[in-house]
């Protein structure tokens, strides 16, 4: 631990001892109770949510010091999840923790502190994971190595880790319940980079390693529990299954293929294996969601679209109303050619409600932006101000997502797109459900009666124009 994270962990757990002392007291032995609370400086939402692999168990708001605190008068152990938006971290709980987090949301994860009842376990799984966050940031010069430079690289920085996964497993002496959370933080890092490095290797050499690689490299596949529902949504776990399934799902000779062609065959071989490897429902649901999401996030052509989501209904069997990738399916299905573009609301600049339905009934160009991607921002906006000079009988709207009408007026009053309709949506979970919008690069054109030419194009498309003739 660094100086400046021991001060604070000493100022904060100093700050909080008190609060110790009653949490830990009269526990009894057929009880769960627990504790969970913090602090959180610079933070990005005023809550608190906390999660387990269903979905959010509470939503707590910070109070005037931005500190939050939760009694569970039953919390079964096991791996938890905590945000504040759009930052999360994972939390780990014993029977009867009690445990405290000091964060910065400026700087979320290498500020995170817990103490309390529960804290050495939490406290190893970040160390561990800032670890291999180090190792994330040096990992590409590494992928350019031959097989055997790049497996002694990656060698011996697992068994540094590996170490320091021995020596605090026998200093702390967690349960087995606990190490299938450490070493899964421990081990998928490894198996991922093995994973990604023949393709990314091909990417920044041009040589493919395939044919070389020892015969022996892919064994530790054998040892993977892949319908552990416990690990379902650990991100170690998750990651690792989508470097698998991409490295496993690539098409080597894809000389013939358009690029939207081959991203369709790539991903419903990921569906493909998927479905074959894992049996478990929660997992295979969970890792064909994924997939899904990913892939409808990329790309937008409507046919395709069409195509894999026939392949990924014939496999999932989650057929819950919180399915995205249903919800973003049965938008798709009401924006092909020729249909009416469905209604949604939108704010101006003076915050008052403006519908899709009263826009101008003339021919119109929708593109969508946010703040989060600045130089998206701009070149958008100006290449629209060209594009409206060429085609003064289109009207140019620009939709921005994000939700703070004081930030974004801001932002506009520093530029000069005032040519151009400036809109925010006025509700994003909308938005998305009833025009399918996975990705801010994404262009809607509509005929002046209200009917859509294309719904699924983008302003920065080679033949983008012909869209508009």
């Amino acid at each position: 631990m660094n100086i400046k994270k021991e001060t604070v962990f000493l100022f904060f757990a100093s700050s909080l001892i008190v609060l110790f002392s009653s949490c830990n007291k009269g526990f009894k032995s057929d009880n769960y109770t627990a504790y969970f609370g913090g602090e959180v400086t610079n933070p990005t939402s005023p809550y608190v949510l906390f999660s387990n692999n269903l979905g959010v168990i509470d939503s707590v708001k910070l109070d005037s010091n931005n500190r939050f605190f939760i009694k569970f008068d039953s919390l079964a152990p096991g791996m938890y999840s905590f945000k504040n938006e759009p930052e999360y971290q994972y939390v780990y709980f014993d029977k009867n923790d009690s445990i405290m987090v000091h964060i910065n949301a400026k700087d979320f994860d290498n500020s995170l502190v817990f103490c309390g009842r529960g804290d050495q376990k939490n406290n190893f799984l970040m160390e561990l994971y800032l670890k291999n966050e180090q190792d994330r940031g040096k990992i590409f010069d590494i992928f350019d190595f031959d097989p055997p430079r790049f497996l002694a690289n990656i060698d011996s920085s697992y068994q540094s880790r590996e170490k320091f996964y021995n020596t605090k497993k026998e200093e702390i002496k967690w349960d087995d319940s606990f190490d299938t959370y450490a070493k899964a933080a421990l081990d998928f890092p490894h198996y991922s980079k093995k994973e990604i490095y023949p393709q990314v290797h091909k990417i920044r050499t041009g040589n493919d390693v395939n044919e070389t690689l020892p015969a022996n490299y892919y064994d530790f596949r054998k040892k993977i529990d892949y319908n552990d529902s416990k690990l379902v949504n650990y991100s170690p776990f998750v990651n690792y299954l989508t470097h698998m399934l991409n490295n496993m799902a690539a098409i080597n000779y894809h000389n013939h293929f358009t690029e939207v062609d081959l991203a369709l065959k790539t991903n419903i071989n990921k569906l493909n294996i998927a479905d074959t490897l894992i049996k478990n429902e929660t997992v295979r649901n969970t890792i064909l969601n994924n997939i899904a999401f990913t892939y409808l996030l990329e790309d937008q052509n409507m046919v395709n679209n069409q195509k894999f989501l026939e392949t990924y209904h014939k496999y999932s069997t989650d057929k819950s109303r919180k399915n995205e990738i249903l919800k973003i399916g049965n938008a798709i299905q009401l924006l092909n050619v020729g249909k009416k573009l469905p209604e949604v609301e939108f704010v101006n600049s003076s915050n008052q409600i403006v519908k899709s339905d009263d826009f101008a009934k003339k021919r119109t160009v929708l593109f969508f932006w946010t703040e989060n991607l600045g130089s998206h921002f701009l070149a958008a906006n100006k290449k629209v101000l060209a594009l409206k000079k060429k085609y003064p009988d289109y009207q140019f709207i620009a939709i921005n997502l994000d939700n703070d009408q004081a930030e974004w007026n801001n932002l506009l009053s520093k530029y000069n797109f005032d040519e151009i309709l400036q809109l925010r949506a006025a509700d994003f979970q909308d938005l998305k459900a009833k025009w399918a919008i996975t990705k801010v690069h994404r262009t809607i054109v509509v005929n002046a009666d209200g009917t859509i030419k294309n719904a699924f194009t983008n302003l920065f498309d080679l033949n983008f124009e012909d869209n508009l003739k």
